[in-house]
C-alpha cells in the first residue's frame, strides 16, 4: 500500500505553513494512514517513508508491505537447504571416498609389491597397469632405484666372491707348504724353500688385503687426501727409475718423458701409486722386446699423464669393464702374473679423488694407452 501526502492537503487555509506545522500535520496523516492499513499477518508490516519536494511543494511518500510473503519464501528456502544440504554432503562423501579409493588403489598395489622385494629378488620391478601420469613418474623412479640397488648388491656379491677367491689361493699355498714342511723332518734347505714360498704368498696376501682395505675406505669416504705442493715431473721420473729393474728383467724398454718442471698440489703418495700401478700393468702385459712410454703433457687447465705400451692390448668387449674390481680380460694369465684385478680400480679411484678421470685407448693386439687427466 502506498500513500502520498502534499502540503495542500494539510490545511484549508491558504497561508503559508511553517515547517514545524507541516511536520505535525504530516505526522497526523501518517498515523491515520497506518491505522487504515489492513490487519497485518503474524510477521508484521514493513513501512517506508520518504520526503521530497516537487514544484516547491513538499510531499511525504509512505509505502507499506506485509512481511508474510517474505517469511513464506524464506521458509521454503530453509526447507530446501535443510533437506538438500545433508543429501549433498552424503553424496560428496560417497563420491570422495570412491575417488580416493580408486586413486589410492595403485599405491596400495605398489606397497604390496614393494613388501615382497628383498635382497634376493631385487631384479623384481613394480608393475602398475595403466597408472596415472603422476603415479607413472613415481613407478619409474622407484624402478630406477631398484635397478641401482640391484647393481650395487650384485657388485657387492661379486666383490665378496672375487675377494674370497683371491684370498683363498695364497692361504691354500701357505697352508699346503706348512703341512708339507711339518709332515716329516726335512733339511735346512728344504725348510728355507718352504719358508720362502710362505713369505712370498704372505706378501701377496698382505698386498691384496691393503688394496681391499683402501678401496673399502674409499667407498666409505674415510680416505682424506694429504695434499701438498710437489713437482709432478719428478714423481714420474722416480716411478720410471723404480720399475727399470723389473722392465730390464723382462727385456722391456722404458721411455720416460716427464717434460719440464710442473708443480702440482695433491696427495703425492696416492699419485705415486697411480703411476706405479699403470707402469706395473703395462710391463706385465707387454711381451719381451716391447716398449712402455710415459709422458707428462699439459694443455690449458689440464694435466695429462699418459702411459702407453706395445703389449697385447685389450679386447673391445673387455674395455668397458677394465676398471671394475677383480676384472681381468685374461684371468688365467693375470693370476700367473700375480695380479688381482684391483690395480686399475685403484687408479680410477685415485684419479677421481683428485677431481680427474682416466681413459683407455686400446685395440686387441695393438697395445694400450691409459691417460689420466687432472685439473691443473
Amino acid at each position: 500500500m502506498v500513500a502520498i501526502f502534499s502540503g495542500n492537503q494539510a490545511l484549508a487555509s491558504t497561508r503559508p505553513l511553517q515547517p514545524k506545522e507541516f511536520d505535525g500535520i504530516l505526522a497526523d496523516r501518517s498515523a491515520d494512514f497506518l491505522r487504515a492499513l489492513p490487519q497485518s499477518g503474524p510477521h508484521g508490516t514493513h513501512v517506508a517513508a520518504h520526503r521530497f519536494a516537487a514544484n516547491g511543494r513538499p510531499f511525504l511518500l509512505l509505502a507499506a508491505e506485509s512481511l508474510d510473503s517474505v517469511a513464506a519464501a524464506l521458509a521454503v528456502v530453509r526447507r530446501v537447504i535443510f533437506i538438500s544440504l545433508p543429501l549433498m554432503l552424503a553424496l560428496a562423501g560417497i563420491g570422495g571416498y570412491a575417488l580416493s579409493t580408486r586413486s589410492l588403489a595403485p599405491l596400495a598395489w605398489m606397497a604390496a609389491q614393494a613388501r615382497k622385494i628383498t635382497g634376493s629378488n631385487l631384479d623384481t620391478r613394480l608393475d602398475v597397469p595403466d597408472p596415472a601420469e603422476e603415479l607413472a613418474v613415481l613407478v619409474e623412479a622407484f624402478n630406477e632405484l631398484l635397478s641401482r640397488l640391484d647393481q650395487t648388491f650384485e657388485s657387492m656379491r661379486r666383490f665378496v666372491a672375487d675377494a674370497s677367491h683371491e684370498l683363498r689361493t695364497p692361504i691354500s699355498v701357505i697352508r699346503g707348504e706348512a703341512d708339507v714342511a711339518l709332515s716329516q723332518d726335512r733339511s735346512t734347505v728344504e725348510y728355507k724353500q718352504s719358508l720362502a714360498i710362505v713369505l712370498d704368498e704372505s706378501r701377496r696376501l698382505s698386498r691384496l688385503v691393503d688394496d681391499l682395505l683402501n678401496l673399502a675406505r674409499a667407498d666409505a669416504g674415510h680416505v682424506k687426501l694429504q695434499a701438498h705442493d710437489f713437482y709432478l715431473n719428478d714423481l714420474l721420473a722416480d716411478c720410471c727409475r723404480a720399475v727399470q729393474t723389473l722392465a730390464a728383467a723382462r727385456k722391456i724398454t722404458i721411455e720416460c718423458r716427464p717434460s719440464t718442471d710442473l708443480q702440482f698440489r695433491g696427495d703425492e703418495e696416492l699419485l705415486r701409486r697411480l703411476v706405479m700401478n699403470l707402469l706395473d700393468n703395462a710391463i706385465r702385459y707387454t711381451p719381451a722386446g716391447g716398449k712402455v712410454d710415459v709422458a707428462l703433457e699439459t694443455g690449458g687447465d689440464q694435466i695429462r699423464i699418459r702411459v702407453s705400451d706395445t703389449g697385447v692390448g685389450i679386447p673391445e668387449e673387455a674395455a668397458p669393464h677394465i676398471f671394475e674390481r677383480f676384472y681381468r680380460a685374461d684371468k688365467a694369465r693375470s693370476r700367473q702374473e700375480g695380479g688381482f684385478g684391483l690395480g686399475l680400480a685403484i687408479v680410477k679411484w685415485i684419479a677421481e679423488s683428485h677431481r680427474g678421470a682416466v681413459e683407455l685407448s686400446s685395440r686387441n693386439g695393438g697395445g694400450s694407452a691409459f691417460t689420466v687427466t687432472l685439473p691443473r
